[in-house]
């Protein structure tokens, strides 16, 4: 194992009256890639900190290699003192080169450099941020939530960029997809101390939950010791004095130790609050358009929701998403086409900012709308203590503002109001931004069963893999254009490989490649050669017919819903025998090029 470039030994640091690092050590060596995962409020953004020098603990030792380079990555980049995009970015870099990467990066996102920073959106933010620490190439590369507000697309350009890097790297992330892409081993902050697993994220829920279920199993033994040593010291035949206080010593011990052993996380656990059943036809739109200005967000869609149905919306930032759930849900009006809402509609939204929760206003308030300490939940009435635990949050924090929330007590916050309200269609817009993956998994959940219909806008391609039913994307080819996928995230992936047919660039290649031969003596066509002419035009057209059977199975929604891995292995049977038709394709194009040519030769001579 490389030598660390950078180490923390014994770190602690205590907020208020809470212990919120304990003798943690960590280590970083060159070329890692670490992913720092944990509950909301367990120290990780606060040891990023601490590692870029904003944060110096209580007490411990922190090494760094001379001439180690840091950048630091924070949830909510500081702007002030800047004017522009070319100020907080490309003036800030130290080297020529770093100015004209930074300038580059930009222009691959999308920003112009004039930009106020005041005005712009929270994907851009995010976007001039990244920017300005990608831009050096550092030794160590700190990124606490790069993803918030970031589209697929660029998600996507991200994880390859960062792949191309070769400084060590530590994320902090609640997009699973992206670390388990792009990290090799895990450091999980529990109870103020870090356990490291030299693996990648995508192992580490199975070795948590193993040191979980060893940690109960453990508080178990503790607890039935403890009753064995309470029933000696009540019962027990005394022998001498001395015994008998050293006993009593060992079981205040064992008393103290069970008071601040941790065991399982404490779960997060909730009812949705639904009321009666909606009609079948949640939403019936035909033929709806809307434009911004000169742009097309909108154009020419169709399409029945039913009841019961799980709808992902995703695109690139400012394809339009949000104005779609707006104007299926009546907020803004179509400019051509009808939009027919269904029956016994009760609708409950969740923005994307959050800006519906008053930051003046007390938790307790937030789900109660004040002047009550109950809250009626899934046909229950619930003190709103008892409801607020059950969202992780402490019974003094009733009283807390919201704005003394961080971003993911927020979002908790925003899906305890939203879930206590009785409803049958949930719009749900970014649901996911800032929410530790506990809480994602809870949420999950939750969604699963519900009985309701869902309407989701999300960028987390794990999250629409397993919550909902279908997605709608836009089309690659027509603005404004939008298409549904049956499925999640994945199999939208898997059904647009499939539609492409051969391209003209594959057949280029194949001329080429002839092209390049034309010099030589042509091969003549052989007994196997004639053969496969005349026999893969019929292979060609059985694959065509399997595949259109496979697709019509797959464009059932019932299906997905009915037999998931049913459906799962129908879209890897589609991928497969599609291939199979390229490459035949390919194959009998390439013959019957050939046999051209050789029939041209046998003329010319």
């Amino acid at each position: 194992m490389a030598p660390p470039i950078l180490s923390l030994r014994d770190v602690n640091l205590t907020l208020g009256s809470d212990l919120l690092l304990k003798d943690v050590e960590f280590f970083i060596s060159q070329h890692d890639r670490i992913c720092l995962v944990g509950r909301n409020g367990s120290g990780k953004s606060t040891l990023l900190q601490i590692i870029a020098g904003k944060v110096e603990p209580d007490s411990g030792d922190k090494f760094v290699q001379p001439g180690i380079t840091i950048e630091y990555l924070p949830q909510e980049p500081d702007f002030s003192g800047f004017h522009d995009v070319h100020s907080y970015t490309v003036e800030k870099q130290n080297t020529a080169i770093a100015k004209h990467r930074a300038s580059y990066l930009l222009k691959q996102f999308g920003i112009v450099e004039g930009q106020q920073l005041n005005k712009l959106s929270g994907g851009e933010t995010r976007k001039v941020a990244l920017a300005k620490v990608l831009a050096p190439k550092p030794d160590i590369l700190l990124l606490d939530e790069p993803t918030n507000h970031l589209d697929v697309e660029t998600i996507e350009w991200l994880e390859n960029e960062i792949q191309s890097l070769k400084c060590a790297i530590i994320l902090i992330s609640h997009d699973r997809r992206f670390l388990e892409n792009l990290s090799e081993s895990t450091v999980w902050l529990k109870g103020g101390q870090a356990f490291r697993l030299n693996n990648n994220f995508e192992r580490f829920e199975a070795w948590r939950d193993k040191i979980l279920e060893q940690e109960a199993i453990d508080h178990h033994k503790l607890k039935q010791k403890i009753v064995r040593e309470e029933h000696w010291l009540t019962y027990g035949v005394t022998a001498r004095r001395k015994r008998n206080v050293r006993r009593l010593k060992e079981l205040q011990k064992l008393r103290k130790i069970r008071q601040t052993t941790q065991v399982r996380a404490h779960k997060i656990k909730a009812n949705t609050s639904v009321t009666e059943l909606s009609g079948k036809i949640v939403f019936d739109i035909e033929n709806i358009s809307k434009t911004y200005g000169k742009i097309s967000l909108v154009r020419d869609f169709s399409i029945r929701i039913t009841r019961g149905d799980r709808i992902g919306f995703i695109g690139k930032n400012g394809a339009g998403k949000t104005t779609f759930l707006k104007l299926l849900i009546g907020e803004i009006s179509p400019e051509k086409g009808t939009i027919k809402l269904g029956t016994k509609l009760d609708i409950v939204s969740l923005d994307q900012r959050r800006e519906s929760l008053d930051p003046k206003i007390s938790l307790r308030d937030a789900l109660t709308e004040g002047g009550s300490d109950m809250v009626f939940v899934g046909g229950k009435s619930r003190h709103v203590v008892s409801y607020l635990k059950d969202f992780l949050f402490k019974p003094e924090q009733a009283g807390t503002p919201v704005s003394a929330l961080s971003g993911g007590e927020r979002g908790r916050l925003m899906l305890a109001r939203a879930f206590a309200k009785p409803s049958n269609l949930l719009v749900l817009d970014e649901p996911t931004n800032d929410l530790d993956h506990e809480t994602l998994d809870f949420l999950q959940e939750l969604i699963s069963e519900y009985k309701g219909t869902l309407l989701l806008v999300s960028h987390d391609r794990d999250f629409l893999d397993k919550v909902v039913t279908s997605v709608i994307a836009p089309d690659d080819v027509k603005p404004g254009g939008w298409i549904e996928y049956v499925g999640g995230y994945s199999d939208m992936l898997n059904q647009k490989q499939t539609n492409r047919e051969p391209s003209k660039t594959n057949i280029e290649k194949i001329q080429n490649r002839i092209q390049k031969k034309s010099n030589k003596k042509p091969e003549r066509i052989t007994y196997n050669d004639q053969y496969a002419l005349e026999n893969l035009p019929k292979k060609i057209e059985e694959l065509n017919l399997k595949i259109k059977m496979i697709e019509s199975q797959l464009a059932n929604q019932n299906y997905f819903v009915r037999d998931p891995e049913g459906f799962k292995n129908g879209a890897l049977e589609l991928e497969k025998l599609t291939k199979e038709k390229v490459l035949s394709e390919e194959e009998w194009l390439k013959l019957e090029l050939r046999r051209e040519e050789v029939e041209e030769i046998k003329k010319d001579n």
